[in-house]
């Protein structure tokens, strides 16, 4: 007899490749009233680089206007939004520790300011398209504003509930399986147009064989350093009450090398790229500016690694707050070995994440600048950029845990006691 929690797996599973597959379908809805060879056109020239990271995570839809072009970028907008100010507003910080009711307002308030985003990013996007010089639209009625903001808005809302329906009722976190679907669509043009180098003659075989064997190589690089921890020693108290029991009398603190995750390169390249913004949305003269500040130039790689480094201390302090771990363990009578509860631990704390975040700094800087330097200046066709394999890697290592718990729990049960196999007797 099958276990009751497999069969329950393999319809998370087939529930979470359906909606991702309705997704994709929307990828290519068009809204109404784009002119494509206008389109195509003006993501040719140099000022569509500026949705160049919208557009990879949109899975190219961005390019093609679709209903979901602008993605589930507001949504993740909000979300760091509202993490940033629940650590500086007192009232969201004691919200947030009120269980179950303060997640569901807090996740409220994050649907209110993704609706809310997504329509100034939808104008933004209308007065872009719509500019005097290459108009996108096939006419300049007002009323194409109103239809593309109802659009995008409505994509938006239509994936953010997709993703909270992936969480509760699919397999692994539903925002995160979305913009992973649409970094991954992007892999088969990379390899296509690699060999269709080789075949012109411009990479000879041996340079394919080698881009490809750097590239996995890149990835384990990226997978060994996400899943590599530093192990804090935490000591219990009874210790030898607990060991003559035959209980473990310690446990570990686990900490990531990048414990700010994909963040900072996130917020490092939104920044860089805000100047482009303004210049093509206003039509004023920037040129200057622009080509300053262009992509895999020298300013712009020690701007991007300089603002990486910020990001990196800036979200890891609110990541991890060391004073309320500090005194967590202190309410527990837990304290780490050798070192006295309190004040104390809070320091110890201080300086072990301050040199992990340094080094999760230099492997962010590595990981996001090298792709730059590949693409701008050896013309590499490699379209997702460290920010993109950052991401996919945390996705599918997410993703194989979740799978790995189900499996657990559907051998041991919940209570960690193996599950007993039903024998059907025949009368």
């Amino acid at each position: 007899m099958k276990l009751d929690t497999s069969s329950d797996l393999k319809r998370r599973i087939l529930f979470t490749i359906f909606i991702l597959l309705v997704y994709r379908f929307g990828t290519f809805v068009p809204i109404p009233g784009i002119d494509g060879e206008v389109l195509k056109k003006f993501f040719a020239s140099s000022g569509a680089n500026i949705f160049g990271m919208i557009n990879l995570f949109s899975g190219g839809s961005l390019e093609r206007m679709s209903i979901f072009a602008i993605s589930i970028m507001p949504y993740i907008t909000a979300s760091i939004i509202m993490q940033l100010m629940s650590s500086m507003y007192k009232g969201l910080e004691a919200l947030k520790k009120e269980g179950e009711y303060g997640r569901a307002k807090i996740n409220q308030y994050t649907r209110y300011l993704t609706i809310l985003l997504a329509f100034f990013q939808s104008i933004g996007v209308y007065y872009a398209l719509s500019n005097p010089e290459n108009n996108a639209f096939i006419s300049d009625s007002k009323i194409f504003m109103w239809t593309t903001c109802v659009s995008l808005v409505s994509g938006t809302v239509m994936l953010m509930w997709f993703g909270e329906k992936i969480t509760s009722s699919g397999i692994g976190n539903g925002i995160s399986l979305i913009i992973f679907v649409g970094i991954v669509s992007s892999l088969p043009s990379t390899v296509i147009q690699v060999f269709d180098l080789s075949k012109s003659g411009v990479y000879s075989w041996f340079t394919v064989i080698l881009f490809f064997a750097s590239f996995a190589g890149f990835l384990m690089l990226v997978c060994f350093i996400e899943k590599t921890h530093k192990r804090i020693r935490i000591q219990y108290p009874n210790a030898a009450m607990m060991k003559a029991s035959g209980m473990a009398d310690s446990s570990f603190l686990p900490l990531k090398i990048n414990i700010s995750g994909v963040i900072p390169p996130i917020f490092a390249s939104s920044i860089l790229m805000f100047p482009a913004a303004i210049v093509q949305f206003t039509g004023a003269d920037g040129d200057f500016l622009v080509s300053l500040l262009r992509r895999g130039g020298g300013l712009y790689l020690v701007l991007f690694s300089t603002l990486i480094l910020f990001f990196s201390y800036f979200y890891s302090s609110i990541v991890f707050n060391t004073e309320e771990v500090a005194n967590n363990l202190k309410k527990g009578n837990c304290f780490i070995l050798g070192i006295r509860p309190g004040s104390a631990t809070s320091d110890y704390l201080d300086k072990v994440v301050s040199r992990l975040t340094l080094i999760g700094a230099c492997y962010l800087i590595f990981v996001c600048v090298m792709p730059e330097i590949l693409i701008t200046q050896y013309s590499i066709p490699l379209h997702i950029g460290g920010t993109g394999i950052l991401i996919m890697v945390n996705v599918v290592l997410d993703l194989v845990n979740q799978v790995q718990s189900h499996m657990f729990a559907g051998k041991y049960g919940a209570n960690g006691a193996p599950r007993k196999r039903r024998v059907r007797v025949r009368a």
